[in-house]
């Protein structure tokens, strides 16, 4: 049986213009576990978030959230059931405050009209919060665009948290970040790991093995391995078509 707060993707593809940008993919999230998707560029990783996440229909294939289907799901729909998601470039909004950023992802969550922000103290506490659990409470009054690119993508992780996911669909969050920066990220990972499924692409490999739970292998939009990340990197195949001398 499925678990509630858990997602299971069966036979899951993508088709476009004759081209198939993912094939066959099948995966579960649970919570308390981190899920890492690894593949070279073109493996079909994104495509495949952005099908999880609603942004793209699948050709085929079924998407559960605990026992119910959510394949013909709209992204908006899924976002209010619990579905977060991140992307490759940083996106918060630059001129408005670290605490206005998370309040008004608090306010897409509540519904509240946008009118009545300010004078809202449900979003300021729901704001306060994140920022605390990303460890920028101290920077709640800087613009965003004053932040360092390691913070700016905390305070994404901030946004997204804000409306209340139960998994987490991280699209390169370690990305551009200056070595300093990346462990505060890792330590973030594995502190939600706790209360969130988490699906995790990268390409910092040692990032990935020091933090996944599973690990699976893309290429050309097939998934040619997937299981306990020290066993998956022995795999001659994983190696032949990816992580190499990295092993």
């Amino acid at each position: 049986m499925t678990r509630p707060d858990s997602l299971c993707v069966r036979h899951v593809a993508r088709n476009f213009a004759g081209l198939w940008a993912v094939k066959d993919a099948s995966l579960d999230l649970h919570r308390g576990s981190i899920h890492a998707l690894i593949g070279t560029n073109g493996a079909g990783k994104t495509t495949l978030l952005n099908v999880l996440s609603g942004e793209l229909k699948p050709t085929r294939g079924s998407i559960f959230y605990g026992q119910q289907d959510i394949t013909a799901w709209d992204q908006v729909r899924r976002a209010h059931l619990g579905l977060g998601r991140s992307f490759q470039k940083c996106s918060v909004f630059e001129n408005l405050s670290v605490l206005e950023n998370c309040r008004l992802a608090s306010q897409a969550r509540s519904g509240l009209h946008v009118l009545g922000l300010a004078q809202c103290s449900l979003t300021r506490l729901a704001a306060e919060e994140v920022l605390e659990k990303v460890g920028l409470q101290d920077k709640s009054t800087h613009l965003a665009y004053q932040l360092a690119h390691g913070e700016k993508r905390l305070l994404e992780m901030a946004l997204c948290l804000a409306l209340q996911p139960k998994i987490l669909l991280l699209d390169e969050p370690l990305a551009g970040l200056a070595l300093h920066e990346t462990p505060m990220i890792l330590q973030l990972l594995s502190d939600l790991r706790h209360d969130h499924a988490i699906l995790l692409v990268e390409h910092d490999m040692s990032a990935v093995f020091q933090v996944a739970d599973t690990l699976t292998v893309m290429v050309d939009g097939e998934v040619i391995a997937s299981g306990k990340p020290d066993v998956v990197r022995q795999l001659t195949s994983v190696k032949r078509a990816y992580l190499g001398d990295e092993v």
